[in-house]
């Protein structure tokens, strides 16, 4: 059987293919690229439906080219696309409320940790040293979260809202870890991404009106290939979830907030202080044990 077919087995995986860790370093890496280029885009709504544009058109462009899905695959692409609207809803909800400073890393951090749960509730054991890798990288990035302090009773609907973005995350990582060991990943993930595309951009309608045009015209191009790469990104993490090491590759790829805090401080001029260097090396031990 193949290192899919024995995770869901529930049997053990000797550490992660070399291909998986490399591709989620990659998809990491482009996920920190798109968050760099949006934290120019002050307007979050604006922001959320560009991306859902290019959403939209890619993997329409993609669907009619692929066609339909197995019959078989499409429960798991539903589940998929509604629990990724979730998360963009609460994602968004957690930026009205709070910091992207705090939220993001919450929100990403606690994400392998529900996943290491859901999977360990659903029978599928998972090697020591990735569960140990996994709970260091999550660790590393929480502690971003607290770079700013201890959270106060203000910033606690934020927090929450976060966590609840975290619960969203692993449900679909799991969804689509599952999906992808009996169905094609491209043709999966053009009709995931469809189904979600258009809800942000009809909420941004709905809400603005004619005045969206105006907004939208000065962000276009950044909004829409950060969409792009956003897109390209989370397909390579469908490739690398063939694998099975599901709950490694989601805490892999969340390596992208450290690597969006380098760029922030090398690029954008932002602080990387003592918190943050500490927090860079915990994920990179973290990492170095999922690749055990």
């Amino acid at each position: 059987m193949g290192s899919a077919a024995v995770l869901l087995a529930g049997a053990p995986t000797a550490g992660v293919p070399a291909f998986a860790v490399a591709i989620t370093l990659v998809a990491a890496v482009l996920h920190a690229v798109w968050n760099a280029v949006a934290h120019g885009i002050s307007d979050r709504l604006v922001g959320f439906a560009l991306i859902g544009v290019a959403y939209t058109v890619i993997a329409g462009a993609g669907a009619f080219v692929l066609g339909l899905p197995p019959a078989a695959a499409w429960p798991a692409i539903v589940a998929s696309a509604g629990l990724h609207a979730v998360y963009t809803l609460l994602l968004w909800t957690s930026y009205e409320l709070g910091d992207f400073s705090q939220v993001y890393p919450v929100a990403r951090g606690s994400a392998p940790l529900i996943v290491v749960a859901i999977e360990t509730a659903l029978g599928r054991d998972l090697p020591a040293l990735q569960l140990l890798g996994i709970g260091v990288i999550s660790l590393g990035l929480i502690s971003l979260a607290l770079d700013g302090g201890r959270p106060s009773r203000a910033s606690l609907p934020a927090l929450g809202a976060a966590l609840a973005t975290g619960v969203a995350i692993a449900g679909y990582t799991v969804v689509d870890a599952t999906a992808v060991a009996s169905t094609p990943v491209a043709v999966y993930a053009v009709w995931m991404f469809l189904l979600q595309g258009p809800l942000m951009p009809a909420i941004a309608l709905a809400r603005r009106g004619r005045a969206l045009s105006a907004q939208v015209r000065p962000v276009a191009l950044a909004g829409l290939g950060g969409g792009v790469v956003s897109l390209v990104a989370y397909g390579l993490v469908l490739v690398a979830q063939t694998s099975g090491a599901t709950a490694a590759i989601a805490a892999l790829r969340e390596s992208s907030i450290v690597i969006g805090a380098l760029i922030g401080s090398l690029f954008l001029g932002e602080r990387f202080g003592r918190s943050r260097v500490i927090a860079a090396a915990v994920v990179a031990v973290g990492i170095v044990l999922v690749d055990l």
